[in-house]
């Protein structure tokens, strides 16, 4: 990693590079909807006695770890590498877009789509005075941390409407960047127009389909016709650009004011409580602390076998530590297994899954440490995204 660090400060673009592939790869490289497990917080306490030898563990920890200050370090152990070439990378990423690899004099932080999004102000909640900078795509968000070319990433991970962001998980794993923060923001979506316009005016809207779907009420009372485009602050540009007087965007009031175009109506999405939260990502992580509250995010996969999942999770509940997150992605490289079914003899086939999980505890803690060592004796592969504050502030 240390020379790729060195070439990138004296290359930001080579012709090629090499890249660590990792289970990201193992993943179908499109958008779509996966199995979302649902775990119930609390278990009960002789059933997990019995799975993982119960009270005399933890009391044994507890008295090992007075004398212990190890950390878990666990990552991929895949030491093979893929060449990469320079045309297979996403377009904005190349120095005609960005400057000069960042000095240090401000913070350079990347965010998917145009001036006026809302990963934009996402972007400046999460460091307010930094120089946002777009990405036409979540993967040129990513290079650009990694070569230098900025200092930070924000990018949405689930939103309280929509769910979550399938592809920027598993873009979590193609790349080695960190979690190092996260932030909420709450969403206000506002019907714009060119000068003029009026929303008696207006037969068509353009925007996100996210958006388009939390505004799914609003839109069918005004018979307005529907067309999904990459983003919101982009159908904003769109519309202005092309002074289009019978189409109104979604968007936000930011990118009203950025595009010279009129807000209709404020507040438009179904739900009032419509929030994003996004990630902060870094090259290196911070060092988790226990004096305020701390989430960490891992990844692992797991051995066939009845209860293992159980077996997994319960780790966690011995050690009375909460779970605020479980997502399973399936796997590109080994999506189905086949296995016998002992009883009737015929081969069965289904989904192996990594699991993403966020936990309330901080990795400084000893029992979250012992929690992942004890996770280990069941995880075929497991690895810690980051360990970050919560964001504990009132959107």
């Amino acid at each position: 990693m240390a020379a790729f660090v060195q070439q990138s400060l004296v290359n930001p673009l080579p012709a090629q590079i090499t890249v660590k592939p990792s289970p990201s790869d193992q993943f179908p490289r499109i958008d779509i909807k996966s199995p979302l497990i649902s775990v119930k917080r609390r278990c009960s306490a002789t059933v997990l006695a019995s799975v993982h030898g119960g009270n005399d563990r933890i009391e044994a920890e507890e008295k090992k770890n007075n004398n212990n200050n190890t950390h878990v370090a666990l990552q991929l152990q895949d030491n093979s590498y893929d060449v990469v070439s320079r045309d297979a990378l996403p377009r904005p990423l190349s120095s005609s877009h960005f400057s000069s690899v960042s000095d240090g004099s401000r913070l350079r932080v990347a965010y998917q789509g145009v001036r006026g999004a809302y990963s934009e102000s996402a972007a400046e909640k999460a460091y307010p005075k930094c120089e946002a900078v777009p990405c036409e795509q979540f993967d040129t968000a990513f290079e650009a941390v990694e070569r230098w070319l900025v200092d930070r990433a924000v990018l949405p991970i689930e939103n309280s409407l929509g769910g979550s962001i399938h592809r920027n998980y598993d873009l979590l794993l193609r790349h080695r960047l960190h979690i190092v923060g996260e932030v909420k923001y709450a969403v206000r979506h506002c019907l714009l127009a060119n000068n003029g316009v009026t929303v008696e005016d207006l037969k068509r809207v353009l925007s996100h389909p996210q958006a388009l779907a939390q505004c799914e009420h609003t839109l069918t009372s005004l018979g307005l016709v529907r067309e999904a485009v990459d983003d919101t602050a982009g159908a904003a540009k769109h519309v202005a650009l092309h002074k289009l007087k019978d189409t109104g965007a979604v968007a936000s009031s930011a990118a009203a004011k950025i595009y010279g175009l009129n807000i209709l109506a404020e507040d438009i999405q179904d739900d009032c409580d419509n929030v994003t939260r996004f990630l902060m990502l870094a090259r290196e992580p911070i060092i988790p602390g226990t004096d305020r509250p701390f989430k960490t995010s891992i990844v692992f996969s797991l051995e066939e076998g009845p209860g293992v999942l159980f077996k997994a999770l319960a780790v966690f509940a011995l050690r009375q530590i909460n779970l605020t997150k479980i997502e399973s992605r399936p796997l590109r490289k080994q999506p189905l297994r086949t296995s016998e079914d002992s009883n009737n003899g015929y081969p069965n086939r289904y989904f192996d899954y990594l699991f993403y999980v966020d936990f309330e505890a901080s990795m400084a803690d000893q029992k979250a440490q012992n929690a992942l060592k004890h996770l280990k004796e069941f995880a075929t592969f497991l690895r810690v995204l980051g360990s970050y504050p919560v964001d504990t502030s009132m959107i």
